[in-house]
């Protein structure tokens, strides 16, 4: 037992280490048919589970019941991508005598699990990045022990969640302590420190990622540690594209920013547009024949938070009120908030930036007018560090990339791939699609990592390290580097005696 755990928490991260070994050597068709025992499991519970949620969280019926499914969906897209084993990267370079800088030995190249990860659930997603969200799909996958630390805002979920997910692992044969659900922030914290946790997983605020991501560089081995923090998700429409869709352009913002209170980590929070353009107007008629009824917070202290917020941006020099919006608290102290839309000038948002660019979590967004030959690729690294998305909305001509102003869109583009994980055009940045292609991630403070991403099948590499074989017999082999191949995995060869036209192309 280590000092900082309590016996209870000994006994769980004892449980995980334990079950590391077994779990690693189970085959990728097993490990498959676990996921999609509990994808299974959870959609029959869903019932049970979305009324749970929803007298915790506060959000809808129809969000959770989709976000129910969202998580099933993921799971299963895991387990075709075990089977599947390109996520394995299996290389090998048989022996050649003939190499060009001497005799090269054989050398094979696969991942092998890391080893037990605590995963420290979100609050915003209590399906999706929560219990057996994402982060515990791909942890899972990867053939790890999975601890999660539940998330203080729905407990009774948590523990729902655990359950189905228990229940179908034991039912699939899955070692014991192949995952685990503990409660507490002191609790999270003590097992990220034990040295037998080998990663760490979290979706959060930047305040408590990044205590969590310097307690993870800090343990006397430092370990990864994986956390999507914070994004504001800059928007720019250009004045084409305005004239062209002004109504569909403000309904769909009026809708994204919205959604789930805006407590989304794609919730696009600025908004860059040309000066004196009809954009402001048409927003305020969509939100005039849209039914936006006020909706709850997902606790007191998001609400409280919000509110201060708000307050903030409504009080800064220069702001103007596009839509008031409002929040009012009920008697248990949660918050009923109506989206708040404000304009700034670029110059007042220069000028106000201290109060202006943090994020602020729940239904609020800031139209920020540029005046004519603003340099817009310099607009990101002028206020932001990183982001999760960026987003531009083209008019149909502008879409060619024919037009006179496509070398400045072109330098727009390049700008945000630069600063963000995911680049958006005419659409809108939330609602990630689960799918294997998806990127999710950014630089800080989107990520703490951002060559990784918590969406998409990529995923599951945050959970897997690198490991050589050198002249290995075939019998010591792990299944994916053997010339047999049992299991058919993608593997890349390079073959004897290719080094000697390396580079001879290019002459």
């Amino acid at each position: 037992m280590t000092d900082t755990l309590t016996p209870e928490l000994e006994a769980v991260v004892a449980r995980a280490a334990t079950a590391a070994p077994a779990f690693a050597a189970t085959t990728p068709e097993t490990r498959a048919r676990a996921l999609v025992a509990i994808a299974d499991a959870l959609e029959d519970a869903k019932t049970r589970l979305v009324t749970i949620a929803m007298r915790e969280t506060g959000l809808t019926e129809a969000r959770l019941t989709g976000e129910v499914t969202r998580t099933a969906v993921q799971l299963r897209l895991f387990a075709d991508t075990l089977v599947d084993g390109g996520y394995l990267d299996a290389r090998i370079d048989p022996a050649d005598p003939d190499f060009a800088l001497g005799v090269r030995p054989d050398i094979r190249r696969t991942h092998l699990p890391v080893g037990p990860v605590i995963n420290f659930s979100a609050s915003n997603f209590p399906f999706a990045f929560s219990v057996m969200g994402g982060d515990s799909a791909a942890i899972l996958a990867a053939g790890c022990p999975l601890i999660v630390k539940a998330h203080s805002g729905h407990p009774e979920l948590s523990d729902a969640t655990a359950e189905v997910a228990t229940a179908a692992l034991t039912a699939t044969g899955m070692p014991d302590g192949t995952f685990q659900l503990i409660h507490g922030r002191e609790a999270g914290v003590a097992v990220l420190t034990d040295p037998r946790i080998k990663a760490g997983a979290f979706t959060g605020s930047i305040a408590v990622g990044r205590l969590l991501a310097d307690i993870a560089a800090s343990r006397p081995a430092p370990i990864p540690f994986y956390g999507e923090l914070g994004s504001v998700n800059p928007v720019f429409i250009t004045a084409d594209a305005i004239t062209e869709r002004a109504t569909e352009i403000a309904s769909g913002f009026l809708t994204s920013v919205s959604g789930s209170a805006g407590q989304l980590c794609t919730k696009p929070g600025f908004v860059f547009v040309p000066a004196g353009t009809e954009l402001p107007a048409a927003i305020q008629t969509a939100a005039g024949t849209s039914d936006l009824p006020e909706h709850r917070l997902l606790d007191p202290r998001i609400a409280r938070s919000f509110d201060e917020r708000r307050t903030t941006i409504l009080n800064a020099p220069g702001v103007t009120a596009v839509l008031p919006g409002s929040i009012r608290f009920d008697d248990a102290g949660h918050g009923w908030a109506t989206p708040t839309i404000v304009s700034v000038s670029l110059d007042a948002f220069r000028t106000s930036a201290a109060d202006l660019v943090e994020e602020a979590f729940g239904p609020l967004s800031i139209l920020v007018e540029t005046p004519a030959g603003t340099d817009l690729a310099a607009l990101m690294p002028e206020f932001y560090e990183g982001n999760l998305t960026g987003t531009l909305h083209l008019s149909t001509a502008e879409a060619t990339g024919t037009t006179a102003n496509t070398t400045e869109l072109r330098a727009l583009v390049a700008a945000l791939s630069q600063q963000v994980g995911r680049v958006l055009f005419n659409g809108w940045s939330t609602g990630v699609a689960v799918t294997p292609a998806q990127q999710h991630g950014g630089p800080w403070p989107a990520t703490t990592n951002d060559t990784s991403t918590s969406v998409g099948t990529a995923a599951i590499s945050r959970f897997m390290r690198p490991v050589a074989y050198q002249n290995a017999p075939q019998a010591f082999l792990p299944a994916a580097l053997q010339d047999t191949n049992p299991a058919g995995i993608p593997q890349a060869i390079a073959p004897a005696g290719e080094s000697h036209t390396w580079g001879t192309r290019w002459h």
